[in-house]
C-alpha cells in the first residue's frame, strides 16, 4: 500500500508540476516581470516570492513567501532572473505536487473511498477549495511591490484557514449528518470571521489591472493543477494495481 501510494504520488506530482509551470511561464510570469518595474527600492518582496501563494506550495495562491526578505541586514539567497529563476520555480512546484500528491491519497485512503480517477478528482477539486480558493479570500495572490502584513500572521491565517476548510469539507460532503453540516459550515466560515492579516494601505504606481489579473490567472493554474493531480493520482493509482497484477499472473503462468 504505501509504495502504491509513494508511486501514484510521484506521477501525480509531476504531471501536475509540468501543466502548472507551463501555465506560470505563460500566464503569470510575464506580469511578474512587468510588476517588477513599478517595485521601488523600499519594497521587501522581490518577484521571487510572488510564484507561490501558500507556504506549503504555494501553487495555488501565490504571494507569501518570504525568499526576498532581509534580516538582519543581510539579504537571503534568491535565483537569479531568467532561467535559474524558472528553474526554481517549476522544481518548488514539483516537490510541493509530490507532497500535496501523497496528503491526497492519504486522505482517500484514511475515508475508505475507492481510489479511482473520478473520485480522486473531486478530492482534488476539494484540494483547490481549501488550499487556494478559501485562503485568496482573504489573502488573494499578491505581486511584487504590494505593501503586505508580517509573513508569520499571514503562514499563520492560511494555514488555518486551509485546516478549518479541509476539515469542513470533510464533515459537510463526507459526514453529512445535520449536526456535521452544522459543524462544518461553521469551521468554513470561522476564519473570515477572524479576519486574513493586512498590510499597511500604501498607494501602488502599478496599474490595478495587473495586481486583478494576477490573482484571476493564479487561481486559475491553482484548479489546474489540482484537476490535474487528482485526475493524474486516480489513474497512477489504478496503472500500478494493474502492473502488480499483470506481474503476479505472469508469475503463477511460469
Amino acid at each position: 500500500m504505501t509504495k502504491r501510494l509513494l508511486a501514484a504520488a510521484l506521477v501525480a506530482g509531476f504531471l501536475a508540476a509540468c501543466v502548472a509551470s507551463v501555465l506560470q511561464f505563460a500566464l503569470t510570469s510575464p506580469l511578474i516581470l512587468a510588476a517588477e518595474k513599478y517595485e521601488t527600492a523600499e519594497a521587501v518582496a522581490p518577484a521571487t516570492r510572488h510564484a507561490f501563494a501558500n507556504p506549503l506550495i504555494v501553487l495555488a495562491h501565490s504571494g507569501h513567501g518570504s525568499a526576498g526578505h532581509d534580516h538582519g541586514g543581510e539579504p537571503q539567497w534568491q535565483p537569479a532572473p531568467g532561467l535559474p529563476r524558472l528553474a526554481f520555480t517549476a522544481l518548488a512546484t514539483l516537490v510541493s505536487g509530490v507532497g500535496y500528491a501523497l496528503l491526497l491519497g492519504a486522505v482517500l485512503v484514511a475515508t475508505g473511498r475507492a481510489v479511482t480517477p473520478s473520485e480522486a478528482l473531486r478530492f482534488g477539486i476539494g484540494g483547490f477549495l481549501a488550499a487556494s480558493l478559501a485562503p485568496a479570500v482573504g489573502l488573494p495572490p499578491e505581486l511584487p511591490g504590494i505593501a503586505a502584513a508580517a509573513l508569520e500572521s499571514r503562514q499563520l491565517w492560511w494555514v488555518a484557514t486551509a485546516l478549518a476548510t479541509a476539515v469542513g469539507l470533510y464533515l459537510v460532503a463526507i459526514r453529512r449528518g445535520p449536526v456535521a453540516i452544522a459543524l462544518g459550515l461553521a469551521l468554513i466560515v470561522a476564519p473570515h470571521v477572524w479576519g486574513a492579516p493586512h498590510g499597511p494601505d500604501e498607494i501602488s504606481a502599478m496599474p490595478p489591472v495587473y495586481a486583478a489579473q494576477f490573482a484571476a490567472r493564479s487561481l486559475a493554474i491553482g484548479f489546474a493543477f489540482w484537476a490535474v493531480l487528482g485526475l493524474a493520482f486516480g489513474w497512477a493509482w489504478e496503472a500500478v494495481a494493474g502492473t502488480k497484477g499483470a506481474t503476479r499472473r505472469s508469475e503463477v503462468a511460469a
